[in-house]
């Protein structure tokens, strides 16, 4: 940590795409000394050509760690073990990943003796929300520069078109064009676009915006078939019965899960959400191996966990979800709900069997030691050890409630 802490130093979230290439500059503009920090979170980058930039641009150092094993374990696993999913269908991948960066921007920020960071995020969106929580339960005394919310930059700025022609005017390449101007943030979990010409609901996305998968329509007619390991609820062995490959190690793992989605065109949604600020937005996401995932780990902890337990779990899984959507990873709440979520996991072990075909994930087959499926229980060839005339009585009582509900309605008629 830097012995003293200086005022016009400033480390920013730095991605080399439009917002952030002219907010770079625009600091400097401002008197202030920057430090460009990115996040290696498994997207497909060409990190020196951003770093590069970052110093043509006037950053005084571009930092670049190296997180994919941390978002693997620290945060996509937990994930998992919470069948996370916000509003029924979004998987979390921008979300999940930005209390990793912000803990590691937050981290810069202290080696480097900065009093403020800052990002390019908008002031309608959830990242200034995740990043900026994230930071000042990391930080309590860190100062946050958000251009998009300061009069000085957003009078200047009405959108995006002042942005490229601010780029323009000061040289800086970009790698979105006017003809395809709509917003991408990418890391080893999934890809999110939004904006341009996403923002019209009843606008059909371009058949050729993604970029982690296939089309559905174009995928392999040859299923692939996989056998999926789960140990504590997270996975620890992918096997595919196709081609015999194994892979073991969480992030090979998890790339290699990515590999088999993408090419038969798993994970692909397209979504009007509700973010965290009050307005819906609409995005298109593509989610390949996590959507593997949570379809082999639903199937396993069903088979695996007590029908009540797993009430009371789901309720946390659905606010493991909005606490992550809405920023909260570090608050005491999600560290409680995570805490409890892994200890639900105890006995969530054993093997999924799954065919990933055009899109869709099927489940094949499950074992684990640990099954609470008693098959001889129930058989239909087998009485075992259950009384048939029990549910007689089982069924009148709980019909009890509905005999008086239709007398009361009778009555008041």
């Amino acid at each position: 940590m830097a012995d003293t802490v200086r005022k016009d130093l400033v480390v920013l979230a730095y991605s080399g795409g439009l917002d952030t290439s002219c907010i770079l500059v625009w600091l400097k503009e401002q008197g202030y000394e920057v430090v460009a920090y990115l996040a290696n979170v498994g997207q497909d980058e060409d990190f020196e050509a951003i770093r590069a930039k970052a110093l043509k641009f006037g950053a005084t150092k571009m930092v670049i760690p190296d997180l994919k094993k941390e978002f693997v374990e620290e945060f996509i696993w937990p994930a998992v073990q919470a069948n996370a999913v916000y509003e029924d269908r979004y998987l979390l991948g921008t979300a999940l990943a930005r209390p990793l960066i912000a803990r590691e921007m937050i981290k810069v920020a202290k080696e480097v003796g900065a009093s403020h960071v800052a990002h390019g995020a908008t002031g309608k969106g959830n990242d200034q929300i995740r990043f900026e929580l994230g930071a000042y339960a990391l930080h309590p005394t860190i100062k946050i520069l958000s251009p998009w919310r300061l009069p000085e930059f957003y009078n200047r700025f009405q959108g995006r078109d002042d942005l490229f022609e601010y780029a323009r005017m000061n040289g800086i390449p970009l790698p979105v064009t006017k003809s395809n101007p709509w917003s991408m943030d990418a890391n080893m979990m999934h890809v999110s676009y939004e904006s341009g010409v996403l923002e019209d609901p009843n606008h059909q996305a371009p058949d050729d915006i993604c970029q982690m998968t296939v089309n559905p329509e174009k995928a392999p007619d040859v299923p692939e078939v996989l056998v999926i390991e789960f140990k504590n609820g997270v996975p620890v062995k992918v096997t595919n019965k196709t081609d015999s490959t194994e892979v073991t190690d969480p992030l090979e793992l998890f790339l290699y899960l990515n590999q088999i989605g993408g090419r038969n065109g798993v994970g692909r949604i397209d979504i009007v959400e509700n973010r965290f600020i009050g307005m819906k937005s609409r995005g298109i996401y593509e989610t390949p191996g996590a959507t593997i995932l949570l379809t082999a780990h639903t199937d396993i902890e069903v088979f695996t966990m007590d029908r009540e337990m797993r009430k009371v779990k789901r309720s946390l899984d659905s606010q493991f979800s909005e606490q992550v959507y809405r920023g909260f990873w570090f608050s005491p709440e999600c560290e409680f709900t995570r805490f409890c979520i892994n200890k639900s996991q105890d006995s969530v072990e054993g093997k999924v069997t799954v065919k990933v075909y055009k899109g869709g994930v099927y489940i094949l087959a499950r074992e684990s030691p640990f099954s609470l499926y008693n098959e001889e229980l129930v058989s239909m060839n087998v009485q075992g050890e259950y009384n048939p005339t029990d549910a007689g009585g089982f069924i009148k009582i709980n019909a009890l409630r509905l005999r008086e509900y239709c007398r009361l309605r009778e009555n008041s008629a």
